[in-house]
C-alpha cells in the first residue's frame, strides 16, 4: 500500500532510497476515477523500477485542465484509493501548480531515474527534459487504452 507523503517530506525520503540503491520512476497525474487504463499504465511504470511515486494533481489544477465538473472525486478520495493500489510505494498530492517550473523544480528535489508516461503524453518533451535535468530519462511504458478514460466512463452516466 502507497504511503501519502508531503512535498517536504519527499527530499529526506528521497535521499534515504538513493542510498538504499533503489530505482525511483515518477508518474504524475490526475486520477480522477480508477480504470482499467490507470492500472495498466501504473503497473508498466512500476516495472521500471523499484519505487514508484506517483504526483497527484489538486482538486483546483483538475478543474483547470479537465473543466468546472472535475474532479468527480476529490483529491482527498483519489489519495485513498491510489494508496490502496498495490504497486503504488508513495503518493505525493501536489500543491497547485501555476507554472511549469513549479513541476521542474519539484523533479530537481525528487531526483527520479525515470519519469514514466504513455506514448501520448501531450507534455512528453517537457518531462522528458525535466528527465534529463536530473540525469534520469523519460520511458513510455504504454500506449493510450482509447476505450478506458474518465471522461469516456463519465460520457456513460
Amino acid at each position: 500500500m502507497g504511503e501519502i507523503i508531503t512535498v517536504e517530506q519527499s527530499t529526506g525520503l528521497v535521499k534515504r532510497l538513493k542510498r538504499e540503491g533503489k530505482k525511483i520512476v515518477l508518474v504524475g497525474g490526475i486520477f480522477d476515477l480508477i480504470h482499467r487504463g490507470h492500472v495498466e499504465f501504473l503497473e508498466a511504470a512500476k516495472r521500471e523500477g523499484d519505487v514508484l511515486i506517483v504526483l497527484l494533481e489538486s482538486d483546483e489544477k483538475t478543474r483547470e485542465i479537465k473543466g468546472k465538473n472535475r474532479p468527480i472525486n476529490t483529491r482527498e478520495d483519489r489519495v485513498f484509493v491510489l494508496s490502496r493500489l498495490v504497486m503504488v510505494d508513495y503518493i505525493l498530492p501536489l500543491p497547485y501548480f501555476k507554472e511549469d517550473q513549479d513541476y521542474e523544480k519539484l523533479v530537481k528535489m525528487l531526483q527520479p531515474d525515470i519519469i514514466a508516461v504513455t506514448k501520448t503524453d501531450m507534455l512528453k518533451n517537457l518531462k522528458k527534459r525535466y528527465a534529463e535535468a536530473v540525469g534520469g530519462k523519460l520511458v513510455e511504458v504504454i500506449s493510450r487504452i482509447k476505450e478506458y478514460s474518465t471522461t469516456k466512463i463519465e460520457e456513460k452516466i
